[in-house]
């Protein structure tokens, strides 16, 4: 486990000292996220008449509503990424029952090539359905390759929203805690 990180912030015009497992950057970015919901909300007419404990319900609110909609869109990721895994899945079978087409159509074709005086015609159909199985082969390669980037390319979003999901939770604790 690593170790216990504290960091001084200013949030609020305020210097607080935030503590945790989490690097003082992200203690930064937190308070930075603090302080541009408190200038959202200070922008906004009537905000700075209202008493102070409905400011820090109204910050409160919308800081949840933001985690919401974080974890929303997480869920919309994670269900894009099993529905790309459940693709690369398809693509792998398909991939496999090509190489197999792709083996039979070799097979074939050493058979054919011992009966080369009489089965020439046919020699040539098998030729052309291996270089399409080829083809096509290359292309689902290219595919797969692109889609295994896509993955990872969610997975980092994934990872990257459930960073954040532990960033807003983590506020919205120390805000109720408050």
């Amino acid at each position: 486990m690593s170790a216990k990180n504290t960091a001084q912030v200013i949030i609020g015009g305020k210097i607080m000292t935030l503590a945790g497992y989490e690097s003082e950057e992200y203690f930064q970015k937190v308070a930075a996220y603090m302080n541009n919901k408190i200038s959202e909300f200070s922008q906004l007419p009537g905000y700075s008449r209202q008493p102070m404990e409905t400011k820090h319900m109204l910050l409160s609110l919308n800081i949840t509503d933001d985690y919401f909609k974080a974890k929303k869109q997480a869920e919309v990721f994670e269900q894009d990424l099993q529905q790309k895994d459940q693709e690369m899945y398809d693509l792998k079978h398909e991939l496999v029952t090509l190489r197999m087409q792709i083996e039979d159509a070799t097979r074939r074709s050493s058979d054919a090539e011992s009966e080369r005086a009489s089965q020439e015609s046919r020699l040539k159909e098998i030729e052309n359905e291996d270089a399409a199985l080829k083809s096509r082969l290359g292309e689902l390669e290219d595919e797969k390759a692109s889609l295994e980037s896509r993955v990872k390319e969610l997975e980092n979003e994934k990872a990257s929203l459930e960073g954040r999901t532990r960033e807003l939770e983590k506020e919205v604790d120390d805000l109720l805690k408050k």
